[in-house]
């Protein structure tokens, strides 16, 4: 704002200089013209006749003086004002006006004053010779002017400001008063109110993207929610069970209703399925905790199936199932400890439904450039209605099958890994043979065509 005034004055100061500067160029002209020569060259002697009032004609008004001086070229006074000073400057190669002038600031009497300073030739029948004519001019007039200009142009400046301002001001207000709007809505809501958000008339089109993705957004906060709600329900159920039989055996051990040692067993094994739904449910929020978190690497799933197999031999042993591992060596890109969840509660479950002695499989292979998980047992299956709702929290495919918290975390294990989890009966003659898991991977860090073959049997 300060650099615009600045060249803004300093422009209107320079037009009134070249406007003014023609006033000065006339009244030297006119004192030229009066001169008078005796003698030529270096002998002329010239002689000024001009009176001063010839100059009032070219005053501009009571606010601006004009001074004179004329002088020969050797510098020597021939009329005028003495105490201007003189000339030493130099003619332009290519001057602004058809004469030989040059104009300057300069100051007189205490005044700054603008100087035009001609160089005229002289001549008469009686001699020729040169002279230096230097008009002056005081810049009040020429000041007082710019600085209407500069005002004025400043007021109207303000004012298309002021104008463009409003302007600016009801446009803005008027687009974003849809937004507002919006803001209301969310601010107005109660804290369990997630309904779409209803679009105010006039709404720009570049808001509606953003309207649509809140919407969704809170819809699936709603879905979240709404399964957080229903899991901490079934949940809370889950616990209380196992701690009212806990709370009923240990009276009926204080009271003497049992003998002490089988007591204790009762409680032990109501302790472990408590803590094994405990430690369920831990899991399932770890899952949730890995995939906001935690960075995938890369990770071979071969290791982590022999690994499990290990762990889990006591439970093979125990059912002396005819167990077989069939596996190529391959590595994902997960987290180890989602993949060794996810293949721990897979065949966990397949050896919990596993009859007696039967055939118990779990391959990995690539199917159709997919790596394919699949754990088959030889057990009774499940009915279709049970089948659909398999790996939903606390849904178990047999009265006395758990938990079923272990096929639900090998489905949130599954989504956060962008995986597929099958789950279905395996048929063969006509009736159910076994149940298979299958686990479609989308993502393969490394993979090799020779295949590794572990065989357990009759453990």
């Amino acid at each position: 704002m300060v650099y615009n005034t600045s060249s803004l004055y300093q422009q209107s100061l320079q037009s009134l200089n070249t406007a003014y500067d023609r006033s000065l160029l006339a009244s030297a002209k006119v004192i030229g013209e009066q001169l008078t020569v005796q003698g030529y060259d270096e002998l002329a002697i010239v002689e000024s006749t001009v009176p001063y009032s010839a100059l009032e004609a070219f005053e501009a008004d009571n606010q601006s003086r004009l001074f004179y001086r004329v002088s020969t070229m050797a510098g020597e006074l021939v009329g005028g004002f003495a105490e201007l000073p003189l000339w030493r400057g130099r003619i332009a190669q290519q001057p602004p006006y058809a004469a030989l002038v040059d104009f300057y600031n300069g100051e007189f009497r205490g005044m700054p004053v603008r100087i035009a300073a001609l160089l005229q030739p002289v001549a008469s029948a009686n001699g020729r010779g040169m002279a230096i004519v230097q008009v002056a001019e005081t810049l009040q007039i020429r000041e007082s002017l710019a600085r209407e200009i500069l005002l004025g142009t400043l007021f109207k400046q303000a004012l298309l400001f002021v104008c463009i301002a409003c302007v600016v001001v009801f446009v803005v207000r008027r687009a974003t008063l849809p937004i507002l709007q919006l803001s209301e809505q969310l601010n107005s809501r109660s804290n369990d109110d997630l309904q779409p958000l209803k679009v105010p008339p006039a709404t720009p089109v570049e808001v509606l993207p953003l309207v649509d993705s809140t919407n969704r957004a809170m819809a699936r906060l709603a879905h979240l929610l709404a399964h957080q709600k229903r899991f901490v329900r079934d949940a809370s159920h889950q616990l209380r069970t196992p701690l009212a039989v806990l709370k009923v055996q240990v009276q009926s051990a204080l009271r003497g209703d049992v003998e002490p040692l089988q007591a204790l067993h009762e409680i032990n094994s109501t302790v472990g399925r408590a803590t094994q739904l405990a430690n369920q449910m831990l899991s399932l929020a770890k899952v949730e905790q890995l995939q906001q978190s935690e960075q995938a690497q890369p990770v071979s799933l071969t290791e982590i199936m022999r690994d499990m197999v290990i762990e889990l031999s006591p439970l093979l042993a125990e059912k002396n199932l005819q167990f077989e591992l069939v596996s190529e060596e391959l590595t994902l890109l997960a987290h180890p400890w989602m993949l060794r969840e996810l293949v721990r509660n897979l065949l966990h479950n397949a050896i919990q439904h596993s009859p007696h002695g039967a055939p118990l499989q779990i391959r990995l292979a690539i199917e159709e450039n997919h790596p394919i998980l699949r754990v088959s047992d030889w057990g009774e299956g499940v009915s279709p209605a049970v089948q659909t709702r398999l790996a939903e929290p606390f849904v178990s495919g047999t009265p006395n099958g758990g938990s079923g918290l272990g096929l639900a975390i090998c489905r949130s294990i599954c989504d956060a890994l962008h995986a597929q989890l099958h789950l279905r009966n395996r048929h063969g003659n006509g009736a159910v043979e076994g149940f298979d898991a299958v686990v479609e991977f989308a993502l393969v860090a490394n993979t090799s065509p020779p295949s590794s073959h572990v065989h357990i049997r009759h453990l």
